[in-house]
């Protein structure tokens, strides 16, 4: 495969991902956030456990203690996405969400002593800016919604860090797969305790978790570890940070969603950021694994 074959596909990652925001969002009117989350990483574990099913054998209790560790941030990420996409615009979501690569530096520092540099240090400061200009009302107030949406691109963070300490560990599709049937567990679970989980759902609420379990978690990843070692890490976090700029496409496409200057000045200010904390340095490291799906929902 040629690099603009492989960049071309992941830009089409990107748009897929992008999509999910809305998509779950319309789905949130006939399932709770909990039961959708779970019924889709089901979903995705099952579609990865037979695609994969020669590299699930032999699981050490390592790979299940570092991908349930992966695992559990995924959970938080996704179910605070999902809850927030109930009262949020999915174009606020995409985001938001994208803030889990600015927040990564910070944690980096804390948790693995690796000092950011000054294109991440730029990036933390322009995306924070752009966070409280898409996010303050009038009153300086937040929507419940932004803050869930928040909390996911922390957890999102931390499972980036996660990644980077156990990756080089461990076989990458045996974490992910791990990952995403510990987020199916813990969700499915979560949604029998706090929820009342129905199969009698609307064909369109099925068609959005088939959409996002199948290929939007399971297909599309597959298709990014093939085609990513095609391509230079600086290629794919420029593709990939399109991701909330596609998510505000479509909400304005299928939701009717529409962002006012001050908030589009903030989006701007988030995505440049993310390029800044991503890029700044200019140097072509090996990549860190960004959340499955995600920082979509």
């Amino acid at each position: 495969m040629k690099r603009w074959q492989a960049d071309l596909t992941l830009g089409f990652v990107a748009l897929i991902w992008g999509s999910t925001f809305v998509v779950v969002k319309n789905a949130l009117d006939a399932v709770g956030p909990l039961t959708f989350v779970g019924f889709r990483f089901a979903l995705a574990a099952a579609f990865l456990a037979i695609l994969f099913r020669r590299r699930t054998r032999n699981l050490s209790r390592a790979d299940l203690r570092a991908g349930g560790l992966m695992g559990l941030w995924l959970t938080l990420g996704y179910v605070f996405q999902t809850i927030g996409l109930q009262t949020t615009t999915s174009a606020k979501a995409g985001f938001i969400t994208g803030l889990s690569v600015v927040i990564v530096p910070v944690l980096a520092t804390l948790l693995l002593r690796r000092p950011p540099g000054r294109g991440a240090l730029a990036g933390i400061v322009a995306a924070t800016v752009g966070l409280a200009l898409l996010t303050l009302n009038a009153d300086l107030r937040v929507q419940s919604g932004d803050l869930w949406v928040l909390g996911c691109a922390f957890a999102f963070a931390l499972h980036i860090v996660t990644v980077a300490h156990y990756t080089s560990r461990h076989d990458a599709v045996r974490l992910a797969l791990i990952q995403i049937a510990t987020v199916a567990v813990l969700s499915t679970t979560a949604a029998f305790v706090f929820e009342t989980p129905r199969l009698n759902l609307p064909a369109d609420t099925w068609a959005a978790i088939a959409f996002t379990g199948v290929v939007a978690t399971a297909l599309v990843f597959s298709l990014q570890v093939y085609v990513q070692r095609f391509t230079t890490p600086t290629h794919t976090a420029l593709l990939f940070s399109l991701e909330p700029v596609f998510a505000a496409l479509f909400g304005w496409w299928w939701a009717g969603e529409v962002l006012g200057t001050k908030e589009l000045i903030g989006c701007g200010l988030i995505l440049l950021g993310m390029l800044m904390a991503e890029l700044g340095d200019g140097a072509e490291v090996e990549p860190v694994e960004r959340p499955l799906t995600a920082p979509q929902p």
